[in-house]
């Protein structure tokens, strides 16, 4: 009995802070003093660090939405800019805190906090970036935004994850041209193809697409020529050629397409032969 009711007297009290809680940050939110608001943001956005806690991230963020404006050209509006970009950030707003943290480095390029906020606004803006078969726009923009991040700190405290973030994002771009070019070839449109994994080898070197791009080329290459006329079918089997003596160059051992590479070539050589 005694222990039902001090879990019960707990519970009470449990509520009634709650309550009171709310209450308080009610009435500060509804205040005419921005000072009052200024401390409670401070502290809320302060718990909400230790105890990771999106409601209080939230609650800080309405109290910094009103007072921000009022503290900028004031001492304290350098740190309430960068809680209020880091609050959008921690609740994964992402196309806000990456436009108030690049608002932030331009208004305040010599705070201490001007390296975290120009590598969490080029985070932000990897976020936003979509998969790789949609508009890469967004992709580029944070691709540019991190390599101003890793130019401007070459011994930063974020230098290895903005690498890490960068070369994934290139890797998304290389995935969309890739797979642009094998489209062409697999809806048999061979021309196009071609000038794609050329354009697709040329402009991305070190992409872990760039065998297969060399595969397709060529066989799109093959497919052109002995699919083609008489008359044009020598020239476009030396082309197909040239192609394979790229593939064998750049890949001797062979790989998955090495088999089939193989046969193709073969029976090349048998049809120039002929010529």
């Amino acid at each position: 009995m005694f222990l039902q009711m001090k879990k019960k007297g707990l519970l009470l009290l449990g509520l009634f802070l709650v309550l009171t809680s709310c209450g308080e940050y009610q009435k500060v939110l509804k205040s005419e003093e921005p000072g009052v608001k200024y401390t409670m943001a401070e502290k809320l956005y302060n718990q909400a660090k230790e105890e990771n806690s999106k409601a209080k991230f939230r609650k800080a963020l309405r109290l910094l939405e009103q007072i921000v404006p009022q503290y900028r050209g004031k001492p304290q509006g350098e740190k309430l800019a960068f809680l209020y970009a880091d609050s959008y950030f921690e609740l994964k707003d992402s196309y806000n805190a990456g436009y108030q943290f690049e608002r932030f480095t331009q208004s305040y390029p010599n705070s201490d906090k001007v390296e975290e906020a120009a590598f969490k606004s080029a985070k932000s803006y990897y976020f936003l970036s979509p998969r790789y078969d949609l508009d890469q726009t967004e992709t580029v923009k944070a691709i540019d935004e991190l390599q101003k991040y890793i130019d401007a700190y070459p011994n930063g405290e974020y230098l290895e994850e903005a690498n890490v973030l960068a070369a994934d994002l290139r890797v998304k771009l290389e995935k969309k041209a890739y797979e642009i070019a094998k489209q062409y070839h697999h809806t048999t449109n061979y021309k196009s193809a071609i000038v794609a994994f050329n354009n697709f080898i040329t402009e991305y070197p070190g992409s872990p697409f760039r065998e297969a791009a060399f595969y397709y080329r060529f066989d799109s290459a093959y497919k052109l020529a002995i699919n083609s006329y008489q008359y044009l079918m020598k020239e476009r089997l030396e082309t197909a050629k040239g192609f394979y003596n790229n593939y064998q160059k750049y890949y001797p051992e062979g790989s998955v397409y090495y088999n089939q590479l193989q046969t193709d070539f073969q029976d090349l050589d048998t049809r120039l032969q002929n010529f």
